[in-house]
């Protein structure tokens, strides 16, 4: 264990110091090349800025307006009819927040674990959740946004299904597991 303590900790260190060394060797302009790298980073910044705002005020509008609120009442109903577990309502923000923002999302799941504890099957349920799912609005605003692609419908789709599909799974594992 103590080995591979000090293999992390002097990991990162050494890659910093190895890869500029063996660039240097094999003749690349390493400071040119960082350089221009973190040109190109600078101007990616600049790109997705308009993407990445947009989708801050969105989903800050859609937690302050209370449309978060709104629809997980809506969905409760749902769930009690597939038979979870009466607490389960208390998930349902977080199964919303999750494509939506990752820092969100971990704010929901720190307030659920700090309300019903993390032994708890809101707690695992809400860490499992946190874990299965992405932040697909997230992905698609930055990364696509950041290479230019506009017609990404497909890739929405697939990421809500991802989502729903890690939300299902998340359900039955701990309900199975620890319930």
């Amino acid at each position: 264990m103590k080995v591979i303590a000090e293999i992390s900790r002097w990991a990162i260190p050494l890659l910093l110091l190895l890869i500029p060394v063996l660039a240097y060797l094999r003749k690349v302009p390493v400071y040119e090349s960082f350089v221009a790298g973190a040109e190109e980073g600078f101007i990616t910044g600049v790109r997705i800025l308009p993407f990445l705002i947009g989708m801050l005020v969105a989903i800050r509008v859609f937690v302050d307006s209370g449309a978060l609120e709104t629809v997980s009442h809506w969905l409760q109903p749902l769930f009690a009819l597939l038979g979870l577990d009466p607490n389960f309502a208390a998930i349902i923000p977080l199964a919303i927040m999750r494509p939506l923002s990752g820092s969100g999302a971990l704010g929901v799941a720190t307030q659920l674990i700090n309300q019903y504890g993390p032994d708890s099957y809101i707690g695992r349920l809400a860490s499992t959740l946190q874990g299965s799912t992405d932040t697909t609005f997230f992905v698609l605003t930055v990364y696509f946004g950041s290479v230019g692609i506009k017609k990404y419908r497909y890739a929405l789709k697939l990421g809500l299904l991802a989502d729903a599909i890690g939300l299902i799974v998340s359900v039955w594992i701990v309900t199975k597991v620890f319930h």
